[in-house]
């Protein structure tokens, strides 16, 4: 008996809790497979590993947050694909000065639930319909289904990062509201199933990070808005 409780603690501890907008998605994996093994008991198996895949693309596991309000830490786990100049989406109206912007590539495997990259104030949100283009490519940013927001920050500085729907991805989740205050690292939503998240930071604010870089959302320092840093180069090794 201790041995099967001390089992399920680990087992407990190991596995970290599935996002709200998850559970019904393996409800339903679960049912389903659960007939299918009746049916036949290959397809059962078959549903089994398809149920508890969809348990790990939605998990939501803690992370330690950087306590320092000067860093930007990343909104998503995933890849950076691209940092580049660009101007924050049109629909925000911010104007079309270019700023370092920061695009991070989420596959199936990624963990998809998005955390706010700074503290400060949403002073704007702007659903925008669009396409369901790969996510990877660059021509994303611009043509697919995104949800922007747009944060100022204690000292006046303002950054905008975007949900992007992707090829399979066909909902994006943000819980937050204009005028709600977000802590740096909290939880805000979440991409169903493989997107990308582009982060604009502030003007004249560069990037710590590097392209081929893999980021952990809420812990990964993407930028350092007090700090003067010069551009990071990188190889692989």
């Amino acid at each position: 008996m201790d041995f099967i409780k001390n089992l399920l603690e680990l087992l407990q501890k190991g596995i970290p809790p599935i996002h709200k907008e998850g559970q019904p998605f393996v409800f339903i994996f679960a049912a389903v497979s659960l007939v299918m093994g009746m049916i036949f008991e290959p397809l059962g198996w078959i549903g089994a590993i398809a149920t508890l895949w969809c348990v790990y693309f939605f998990r939501d596991p803690a992370r330690v947050i950087p306590l320092d309000e000067s860093l930007v830490v990343s909104p998503a786990d995933g890849l950076i694909q691209k940092i580049e100049k660009a101007a924050p989406p049109a629909e925000l109206g911010l104007g079309e000065e270019e700023v370092n912007r920061i695009s991070i590539f989420l596959n199936v495997f990624d963990v998809h639930v998005n955390r706010n990259p700074m503290s400060g104030e949403v002073t704007q949100l702007n659903y925008r319909p669009g396409k369901f283009l790969s996510a990877n490519l660059d021509k994303a940013s611009d043509d697919n289904e995104r949800q922007s927001v747009v944060v100022k920050t204690s000292d006046d500085k303002q950054i905008v990062y975007v949900q992007i729907a992707g090829l399979v991805a066909r909902r994006i989740v943000c819980d937050l509201t204009e005028g709600q205050k977000v802590t740096a690292g909290s939880r805000y939503g979440i991409i169903r199933f493989g997107s990308r998240v582009d982060i604009y930071l502030p003007t004249g604010v560069t990037p710590l990070v590097m392209e081929g870089q893999r980021a952990v959302g809420g812990e990964t320092i993407l930028a350092n808005l007090k700090g003067k840093q010069e551009t990071r180069k990188g190889e692989v090794r």
